[in-house]
């Protein structure tokens, strides 16, 4: 990702402070850094920063009703994979991917398991690199029974520093064109990954691909904002193009998070304006459940 000028000093989804990066590295080195490695070949655009795997394994309520699921009786796993807002990043609570295996769980009385395979910072094309190359990244990808894709918000980065004065349509196209061709071909590389079992895939967009609600506001001025909020369109529309292309469900976040556009977000966000906090976390898995084709896998 394209560094932010010197002047710019604000916290977000595609610029994050290294001192935070210093302990998520730890964190990660911990974890998972040698199949990181081996399945990507290089940290990612923000640093030193790695996959953080997390783990939940949640057992259906006892003594319910018949499964919606139409009788699974093994594990349901889900797998996330994308940007910050997947790994859940500037928020201290559950990120969507595991609470969105604890509300399946719930409602269709199945066990689940969840992977948060989340990059803070990556873009499309860096995800598509990950999803094509044998490792053990794609490996994890590989046992998804619901696969939840959220990426292509970093892709435009390089426009921040532009505004709307500086890229007008004729600018942002083909960045937003080029995402919404890589979520198709991330979806198709999923499914190749275990094409005896091909996942379930929900794709989402955002409900702004920059700051937003107050914070953004304040820091960027109203123009900004309306321009932001354009891109953002144009860049949905292309990323559910593309999920649609591939057969994925395309579960928009724009109307939960905005409404019609109308609609303040700073109650779903994190101080930074940028990623979701707890409550807007819960709106994602929400969303994305109600959105759940049936059967399940």
């Amino acid at each position: 990702m394209t560094q932010a000028p010197p002047q710019r000093q604000r916290l977000s989804r595609f610029r994050l402070r290294t001192r935070t990066f210093t302990v998520l590295s730890a964190v990660a080195l911990i974890v998972t850094v040698t199949a990181f490695d081996a399945a990507h070949g290089q940290p990612s655009v923000k640093g030193a920063s790695s996959t953080i795997v997390t783990t939940n394994t949640t057992s259906p309520p006892p003594n319910t009703a018949a499964p919606a699921s139409g009788g699974i009786s093994r594990s349901i796993t889900v797998v996330g994979i994308g940007d910050s807002v997947t790994s859940g990043y500037n928020c201290d609570c559950e990120a969507f991917v595991g609470l969105y295996a604890t509300q399946l769980a719930a409602q269709a009385d199945v066990a689940t398991t969840s992977v948060n395979l989340g990059v803070p910072g990556w873009t499309s094309s860096q995800l598509l690199a990950a999803m094509t190359k044998p490792g053990a990244f794609r490996d994890q990808v590989a046992k998804a029974d619901i696969l939840l894709v959220t990426i292509g918000a970093n892709d435009l980065t390089p426009l921040e520093s532009k505004g709307p004065a500086g890229c007008p349509a004729s600018c942002y196209t083909p960045l937003v064109n080029t995402a919404g061709h890589n979520v198709e071909l991330i979806v198709d590389a999923a499914r190749a990954a275990n094409p005896a079992h091909p996942a379930t895939v929900l794709v989402t967009d955002y409900w702004n691909v920059f700051q937003d609600g107050d914070v953004g506001t304040a820091e960027n001025g109203a123009a900004f904002q309306s321009w932001s909020d354009v891109l953002t369109r144009a860049e949905s529309t292309q990323i559910c193009q593309g999920a649609q292309s591939a057969d994925a469900t395309c579960v928009s976040l724009y109307a939960p998070f905005k409404g019609n556009g109308s609609v303040n977000a700073t109650s779903l966000l994190a101080a930074d304006g940028d990623h979701p906090n707890a409550t807007g976390h819960q709106l994602i898995a929400s969303t994305l459940l109600a959105a759940t084709p049936q059967p399940l896998p």
